[in-house]
């Protein structure tokens, strides 16, 4: 997963905080677990999925959205947070979001239905885009000095890299032992401690220039997002040609057609056209968009898997899914040693290469087959070409741009991979369901006897049609990085890149 936040290059009000260096660094770590937050809930309800779906009643079509309502918020919404906190201030826009992010938990936790908890996600997301570009900021203007800076960044990476996995082990965890609803609820007084904390240690700052904000591209944009992901949903349970399916996907092409033209426009846009137009830059960002859609279908569709095909407990899922993050941390090592030498355009080819190499392997999984033999191989293939591709993506994702376009660009590339995320998310289920039925339909008996069995087929079946598509989607981001990333290897190491949680 990567998080990652919006602009730090505008002249900036100094922070006013105390310069006593134990001030500083009581003010990062309350910033660094507000990103522990946002990192550790973009993983930790995976493991909750089956738990809360049987519990609320979910359709499968529909369970998506638990996921996707939060990673579209986010990212919808990220680049709007990131200018709202530079020109209101950040120290408040950053405790008003991890209030509002405390009480959207503490919804979600207690959620009644699926509305009330698809809602609580999407609230998570909104003030997580509110929080996450006020801490980045912080951080960056709190640190100046470049050696103190480097540590805090060193700090700040560590902890946003290990949250997806705290996330797993801890949604493991509170399933097994406690109930789903924690998984959600754990996130409310951690959140309002770090609120009272961050009153007291960290200080304000604001960026200085004109505060206009481009709401109608914000709204345009997301509602262009939103009716997208709903069109898919509705794809599986009414039909690509359905009246609903085919207005919901109008209306998303119309309004993002519509966010287009306000961007090209507007004085003071949400999304400069000239940041992504660069050959690199889109080059970059299109990888980012196709790598967030081939790959957080993967936690969806493994989670399932392995808790109702193989019988894994809660804990162990969670457990499971931990030789992903080791193969992200070594990808990324061997990719920061190689940038130097190869340069960008054949580390995010070969890196999403091998993941679409990882995706097939997948697609062997069977009804008895094992984890060790079959689901451990293609996670470290996956999960260390992932590793590989973040690092140039990112570089990539700054080259040759103006200064004052410097904090757009870098949130984009975690603004695409989120909102990629959404998308593949929702479009991934929707080619699962699909697959099930018609596999039912094809291998329809009359036995009743038979039909468990059938359904067990027929499930893990759509899991392995899931995984084709991804590797399918990885390819084509490979392509693409071959096609359109040129910039070379002394261009990207001299780019000063946003710090990438992965």
């Amino acid at each position: 997963m990567s998080i990652s936040t919006s602009s730090t290059s505008r002249a900036s009000s100094p922070p006013d905080i105390p310069e006593k260096s134990g001030s500083r660094w009581l003010a990062l770590a309350v910033i660094a677990v507000s990103q522990l937050l946002i990192v550790l809930d973009a993983t930790i309800v995976n493991i909750a999925l089956p738990t809360a779906q049987a519990d609320l009643g979910i359709s499968d079509a529909n369970r998506q959205w638990m996921i996707t309502a939060y990673t579209l918020a986010f990212g919808g919404l990220l680049l709007l947070g990131g200018r709202i906190a530079d020109f209101t201030g950040r120290k408040r826009a950053f405790i008003i979001g991890l209030l509002g992010f405390a009480a959207a938990s503490a919804l979600g936790g207690l959620a009644q239905n699926a509305e009330t908890l698809f809602a609580a996600r999407a609230l998570q997301g909104a003030f997580g885009a509110l929080m996450a570009p006020a801490a980045l900021s912080l951080l960056t203007v709190t640190f100046t000095e470049a050696k103190e800076r480097a540590r805090a960044f060193g700090v700040y990476g560590a902890i946003a890299g290990g949250g997806g996995a705290i996330g797993l082990l801890m949604g493991g965890v509170l399933t097994e032992y406690a109930s789903w609803r924690w998984t959600l609820l754990v996130s409310t007084p951690i959140a309002i401690i770090a609120a009272v904390a961050a009153a007291r240690f960290v200080g304000e700052s604001r960026a200085e220039g004109n505060t206009r904000y481009d709401l109608p591209g914000a709204v345009t944009s997301t509602g262009g997002l939103v009716a997208l992901v709903y069109g898919f949903t509705k794809a599986a349970s009414d039909g690509w040609d359905s009246a609903t399916t085919i207005s919901f996907l109008v209306a998303a092409a119309v309004l993002l057609v519509a966010f287009v033209v306000i961007e090209l426009r507007s004085s003071h846009p949400l999304l400069p056209m000239r940041v992504i137009l660069d050959r690199n830059r889109g080059g970059s960002y299109l990888s980012a968009l196709l790598l967030g859609a081939g790959m957080f279908g993967v936690f969806l569709f493994l989670t399932y898997y392995l808790q109702l095909t193989l019988g894994y407990s809660a804990l162990e899922t969670g457990v499971a899914f931990l030789p992903f993050t080791l193969g992200i941390i070594l990808g990324a090592g061997f990719s920061a040693q190689m940038l130097t030498r190869v340069g960008p355009r054949i580390l995010i080819f070969a890196g999403m290469l091998l993941a679409a190499a990882g995706m097939v392997l997948l697609t062997r999984i069977g009804l008895d087959t094992g984890f060790w033999s079959h689901v451990l191989p293609a996670e470290l293939i996956i999960s260390f070409g992932i590793g590989v591709v973040f690092g140039p993506m990112s570089n990539t994702a700054l080259v040759g741009v103006a200064d004052h376009d410097a904090g757009v660009a870098s949130a984009l590339i975690n603004t695409t991979q989120q909102i990629g995320g959404s998308l593949g998310t929702a479009l991934l289920n929707t080619i699962f369901t699909s697959a099930v039925a018609g596999y039912i339909v094809d291998h329809a008996t009359s036995d009743p006897a038979q039909l468990p069995a059938l359904q067990g087929a027929a499930t893990v079946h759509g899991y392995t049609v899931a995984f084709w598509v991804s590797a399918a989607v990885l390819g084509v981001a490979a392509v693409i990085a071959l096609v359109l990333v040129k910039a070379s290897r002394q261009e990207v190491t001299s780019t000063d890149a946003v710090p990438v949680a992965v």
